[in-house]
């Protein structure tokens, strides 16, 4: 896995715990930390699937 894709797994499961904690308080700004772990998600994904196309590409060629 790329090195930024690692580092978004890491935000999204940290805003995760936020989220939930914040929650747990009573808190809504825990709506913030699920729009951020939704959007580091999509950032691990789009990194993973580009990693592995470029390895693909490379043994290909």
């Amino acid at each position: 896995m790329p090195r930024l894709g690692l580092y978004a797994l890491i935000v999204c499961v940290l805003a995760v715990a936020a989220a939930l904690v914040s929650f747990a308080q009573g808190s809504w700004l825990g709506v913030v930390w699920v729009l951020l772990a939704g959007l580091s998600s999509n950032m691990c994904w789009y990194y993973f699937k580009r990693g592995r196309a470029e390895r693909g590409s490379s043994v290909r060629g």
